[in-house]
């Protein structure tokens, strides 16, 4: 079965273009989603993001995101170590999942792949693109924050120029046709791929 990672920037439309080939009937993983649900259900990923970042960590039994945000924006070491604690947990999570699946290829849909240097556990790589200012138009109305924020965040990110070097496919995600024409193209490309295997 091939791994196909799928990455993008904050606001360039990973979740459009991950449910496109969820309508194709492929089985996509979303590790930002699964680091949520696991930072909130997980006692020991509880205990050492409280170790790290004190009792504020977490409010009302559930991960205090914003004061989490607040604390790494300031100091990137943080970030990293957060990174650390989560992401093996995911790891983890995602091979358990990917033996369950059958399909010819699967997507694991990660925002920092290049960022935690984890791009050779993919087969192949799709990154999405778009235009800053659509991005942060589709940020600012999608989490009612400021434009300062998002910048902020993409910051934190690796350029979409970067990040194309060492990608596969690329899909430029400004006009949802488009989009849709592009998943289905590569769709057929990795289909194509999978028989080859």
């Amino acid at each position: 079965m091939i791994i196909v990672g799928l990455t993008g920037g904050i606001g360039s439309g990973k979740t459009t273009v991950a449910n496109f080939f969820k309508e194709l009937n492929v089985p996509v993983y979303i590790a930002d989603e699964q680091a949520k649900r696991l930072m909130n259900t997980s006692k020991v990923l509880r205990r050492k993001i409280i170790n790290l970042f004190g009792d504020q960590a977490y409010e009302n039994n559930e991960l205090n995101r914003s004061y989490i945000a607040s604390k790494i924006f300031r100091d990137k070491s943080l970030l990293e170590q957060m990174n650390a604690i989560v992401h093996p947990k995911v790891r983890k999570h995602f091979s358990r999942w990917l033996t369950k699946q059958d399909k010819p290829y699967i997507i694991k849909e990660a925002a920092i792949l290049f960022e935690i240097d984890s791009s050779k556990e993919y087969d192949f790589i799709i990154t999405v693109i778009a235009d800053e200012g659509i991005r942060v138009d589709r940020v600012m109305k999608r989490n009612n924050t400021s434009e300062q924020k998002i910048k902020a965040i993409m910051d934190n990110q690796w350029a979409d120029a970067k990040k194309k070097e060492l990608s596969d496919f690329i899909i430029e995600n400004n006009t949802l046709e488009d989009t849709e024409k592009q998943v289905l193209a590569i769709h057929e490309k990795l289909l194509k791929l999978s028989q080859k295997t």
